[in-house]
């Protein structure tokens, strides 16, 4: 099927593709995460670096694979010429069961937390609101497509008004002077966690923050000449999203102090407000539109994955039904928010919610890049370098979380294993 898609996509596009995926509302959140593990300064920079350097491993690793295999679908197809239906189903269904609607619920405490500028709202209301803006945004995007997508686009441009708005006045009116990757101080460290553990665990706001950016592989089908543009795409993408993070954090950094950003649900509001009273509830009004964007755009297109799984005969039938008047997956949209909804009264806080993501989605970032070694016939050694890097660093990620977090990642895995069952049911159903 895929040749019967036009190549129209342009290195230009393809980057701006690579860059909006990953640019997402978390980077207004996951900094508080990481100066609770890391509170010094050049430790909490230098894992922003660090991300972006796996970010780049990864995206290097992707890109070749999808220069040989420039099919619709990317992970999916990936996962499936390697290693056959099992994973490539199970990708399918950590989509559902915990990474997109895992997002979705976090980045609805995003929205919330940046609410609480604006309105008092205690810890029950917080989870009634976020529940609120869940259902609000699932029934925009049954009634269609278009109002789905036009909503997206509006509010996501707030996203990248906020964080040139952050980087600008934290720059010009930050007092603190001494922001150095040199002003390394771990003593602080609450946790009592070794330096190791802790810069692993530091790394799963990382990674929530940089994931995205292998949505510019799904698409490597549409892509004109794929084996040059892709990867010049994901480097470009990689590169522009690790300077505007390091650029924002240290805008942050140079605002409020290390303890005040791991103290903060709300650090880009908290940051403003010291120098800019009002600043502050602009800054917020912005990342509240953004992160519904974010969410809208998540609630649009993740239920397309369900459905296409459902239409082979491999999830459903529900999820593959058409709404007789909105032309939408509509079950698959409402199961999907209904899920969302129960993962956010289960996990309740952000941190929470992102561990469990991020464990599961990284095990699948390590697969799929060790599918390098499987399909690509003529490697080279920068490729297999990169590789390795990549799958190691993953390890080290998957690992330290089981160890650190043990409920989410085992809730992870126990969510994977119900997969399998799930799987080996609709084979088993389709065979006869």
């Amino acid at each position: 099927m895929s040749n019967l898609l036009k190549k129209q996509i342009s290195l230009f596009s393809l980057t701006m593709i690579a860059i909006g995926s990953s640019i997402g509302s978390g980077i207004f959140r996951t900094p508080s995460e990481i100066a609770g593990y890391l509170p010094s300064e050049g430790l909490m920079l230098s894992v922003w670096i660090l991300g972006g350097a796996i970010a780049l491993c990864g995206a290097l690793t992707f890109a070749k694979i999808a220069e040989h295999f420039s099919k619709v679908g990317g992970f999916y197809v990936y996962l499936k010429e390697a290693y056959g239906e099992l994973p490539a189903f199970l990708y399918g269904w950590s989509m559902l069961i915990v990474i997109n609607t895992g997002s979705l619920a976090a980045l609805s405490l995003v929205f919330t937390s940046y609410l609480k500028v604006f309105f008092p709202v205690s810890e029950s209301m917080e989870l009634v609101i976020a529940i609120g803006s869940i259902t609000l945004l699932t029934i925009m995007n049954i009634l269609g497509v278009k109002l789905g997508s036009l909503f997206a686009s509006i509010f996501t441009s707030a996203k990248l008004l906020g964080i040139i708005s952050v980087i600008f006045i934290g720059f010009l009116f930050g007092t603190n002077t001494d922001v150095s990757f040199t002003n390394i101080d771990f003593s602080t460290n609450t946790n009592n966690l070794s330096l190791i553990s802790a810069f692993g665990l530091a790394l799963i706001g990382v990674s929530f923050s940089y994931g995205g950016y292998q949505h510019a592989t799904f698409i490597a089908a549409e892509v004109k000449e794929a084996s040059k543009i892709v990867p010049k795409a994901l480097i470009l993408g990689i590169i522009v999203v690790c300077t505007a993070y390091l650029f924002i954090n240290f805008a942050y950094l140079k605002l409020i102090p290390i303890n005040q950003i791991a103290s903060s649900g709300s650090v880009a509001s908290d940051a403003i407000s010291t120098v800019w009273t009002l600043g502050g509830r602009f800054i917020s009004f912005l990342i509240v539109l953004s992160v519904l964007g974010t969410i809208g755009i998540y609630i649009l297109t993740a239920p397309r994955i369900y459905f296409a799984m459902a239409d082979d005969g491999l999830f459903f039938k529900k999820f593959a039904e058409i709404h007789p008047k909105y032309h939408t997956p509509f079950w698959a949209i409402i199961f999907q928010s209904i899920w969302t909804i129960l993962l956010l009264i289960f996990w309740k806080t952000f941190s929470n919610l992102i561990t469990y993501v991020v464990f599961v989605d990284t095990a699948f970032f390590l697969l799929t890049a060790a599918t390098y070694f499987k399909l690509i016939k003529h490697k080279t050694l920068i490729g297999k370098l990169t590789a390795i890097v990549f799958i190691a660093m993953c390890s080290f990620i998957v690992l330290n979380t089981l160890i650190e977090k043990p409920q989410q990642a085992i809730a992870g895995i126990i969510f994977l294993a119900i997969g399998s069952v799930v799987f080996l049911y609709f084979k088993k159903k389709n065979i006869k």
